[in-house]
């Protein structure tokens, strides 16, 4: 899997980056800080409730939520990850 940052600052955990897995990968679970939205560019991308998402599809989880993604085929994705509740964000 790799990871290019655009806007995206670690320090904050916000921003947009792009993400390319490889045929086979999968993230860890983990339980969403922020708002997260994925677009998917190229490929698959299957959730963990079955869901498999392609090209043109986008999808948000709220904070709190759980979650892995894996891919059968690779995948490419944008995400942007946010909060409407810290300093900055209207």
């Amino acid at each position: 899997m790799s990871l290019l940052r655009l806007s995206h600052d670690d320090k904050t955990g916000q921003g947009a980056y792009m993400i390319k897995m490889e045929p086979r990968a999968e993230t860890i679970r983990h339980v969403k800080k922020r708002r997260e939205e994925y677009l998917i560019i190229e490929g698959d991308l299957i959730e963990d409730d079955g869901t498999i998402l392609g090209p043109g599809d986008y999808v948000i989880y709220q904070p709190g939520s759980e979650h892995n993604s894996r891919t059968k085929n690779g995948c490419f994705l944008i995400g942007i990850d946010y909060s409407f509740s810290e300093p900055g964000n209207a």
